[in-house]
């Protein structure tokens, strides 16, 4: 299960703009907002869930369940090499 925060945090520690994100996944730009705008858990599809979480996790997120601490994420490693800057001069 994935809330809109952990979604938006995964994008935010990766660098990534919903329209990339939607690139690498091939859902919907809209599909992401939607899930993205959930204060609680994602009303998607499980599919489309367990994509958006395999994404993430093979970029080196990790999820963190909300029985731990509350909803979150973090990258995986000590040391993560950032991705490249959305901005494009």
């Amino acid at each position: 299960m994935l809330f809109g925060a952990q979604i938006r945090a995964a994008r935010g520690l990766l660098n990534m703009s919903v329209a990339e994100l939607s690139d690498r996944t091939g859902l919907a730009v809209n599909t992401i907002r939607r899930a993205e705008s959930e204060n609680g858990p994602v009303k998607i599809t499980n599919a489309n869930c367990a994509l958006l979480e395999s994404t993430f996790e093979s970029l080196g997120v990790i999820f963190i369940a909300p029985e731990q601490f509350g909803p979150g994420v973090r990258l995986r490693g000590p040391d993560p090499l950032p991705r490249q800057t959305r901005r494009r001069d």
